[in-house]
C-alpha cells in the first residue's frame, strides 16, 4: 500500500484538506505536514522516511524538502500540484483541484 505525504506551508488549509479527502480510500495511506517551523504538524525526517510519494502543493515546497530534508528522501518521488495559497479549508473549488490534479498519481 502506498503512503502519499502531502506538503503545504502552514499545514492548516491546502495539505490537511488533501489528507482528509483521501483518508477515506481503502488502498493507500496519507498523511500530512507544513514545512514552515510553526505549522501545525511540522515536516520532520521520520514523515519524510515514511512516505513514499511526497505531495507538495507549490513548487516552493519541493524545494524546501529537498534543501531540508534531502538525506532522509532518498530517491523518493516529489509531486508539485501546482496549487497556490488561495483556499480555505475544504474548499469546494480545492477540492475539484485536488482530486483532478492527483487522479494520475494514485492507485486506479
Amino acid at each position: 500500500m502506498k503512503r502519499f505525504l502531502f506538503v503545504c506551508s502552514q499545514n492548516r488549509l491546502r495539505s490537511p484538506t488533501a489528507e482528509q479527502i483521501f483518508a477515506c480510500r481503502d488502498d493507500i495511506e496519507v498523511s500530512s505536514a507544513g514545512t514552515n517551523h510553526d505549522a501545525e504538524n511540522p515536516l520532520g525526517d521520520e514523515l519524510i522516511e515514511w512516505a513514499d510519494v511526497i505531495v507538495a502543493m507549490e513548487g516552493q515546497h519541493r524545494t524546501k524538502v529537498q534543501r531540508h530534508f534531502g538525506a532522509a528522501l532518498k530517491s523518493k518521488r516529489i509531486v508539485v500540484l501546482g496549487i497556490p495559497d488561495d483556499y480555505t479549508f475544504m474548499d469546494e473549488t480545492l477540492i475539484g483541484l485536488l482530486k483532478s490534479k492527483m487522479q494520475r498519481h494514485l492507485p486506479s
